[in-house]
């Protein structure tokens, strides 16, 4: 009996019609799980690929030079109304000035309310409103505004450097030259304006002046290195001394 099983399980084996039935078979079970296989694998490509691509176009973005902004202002401005700078209220003011125009002082005004983190300001002389208003205004949001002036003008009639120390800015003369007779601000340390404005009512309105808007940085770098020099060689002590009382 047990020379017959081990016979037959011998011959079985051994059959070659057994044996290709038992290839052919084990290969049908198989091709499902291949596909299986070809599937993830084309999957796991396409999305290497989309991920190769992005990454690719974030590189070039950052390679690619962003334009550099550069902006010519000349004076004197439009007069017109600039509330529309300060707020986004439709029909804030009543004033009777045209309203919403865009001119040279509205432009001026804007690229100084961009600053986000600091404003530094060198000037010989300040009186116009509207420019103090941007700068109480980017104060009030927390931005830090330093102020150097000239000693001698920073007292004239509608001076808007006691306005500004008034409300917590910190402004500072220069007492080492005749004249601080500079004329540019830095916003950010990486915008820089400057020109022959000085900010009074009088330039914007009536002078023959111009204003350069740059970011290139190898024109604003040399002021920012200047207003740091002024800034600090000059103590606010000697040129805002509280005076004696009278005996």
């Amino acid at each position: 009996m047990l020379t017959r099983v081990m016979s037959t399980t011998v011959s079985t084996v051994l059959s070659p019609a057994a044996l290709h039935s038992h290839v052919v078979a084990t290969e049908a079970s198989s091709q499902p799980m291949s596909g299986m296989w070809t599937v993830k694998v084309l999957g796991l490509g396409v999305v290497a690929l989309s991920l190769g691509v992005e990454l690719l176009v974030r590189l070039l973005r950052r390679l690619r030079p962003l334009r550099t902004l550069n902006e010519v202002l000349f004076f004197p401005s439009e007069v017109a109304c600039v509330e529309h700078v300060f707020t986004s209220l439709p029909r804030s003011c009543l004033c009777p000035l045209r309203h919403g125009a865009e001119t040279s002082l509205s432009r001026l005004l804007r690229r100084i309310l961009s600053a986000s983190s600091s404003l530094d300001l060198c000037v010989f002389a300040f009186s116009d409103v509207n420019l103090s208003r941007a700068v109480l205004a980017l104060h009030a949001r927390g931005v830090t505004v330093r102020v150097l002036t000239d000693k001698d003008y920073v007292a004239i009639t509608g001076s808007q450097i006691g306005v500004l120390r008034k409300a917590g800015i910190c402004a500072r003369c220069d007492a080492n030259s005749v004249y601080m007779h500079h004329k540019f601000a830095l916003v950010d340390g990486r915008l820089l304006v400057t020109g022959s404005l000085n900010w009074t009512r009088t330039a914007v309105q009536s002078n023959t002046e111009n204003v350069l808007v740059t970011e290139e940085p190898d024109l604003v770098r040399p002021f920012v290195q200047e207003f740091h020099r002024l800034w600090e060689s000059n103590d606010p002590a000697r040129c805002f001394r509280p005076k004696r009382p009278k005996v």
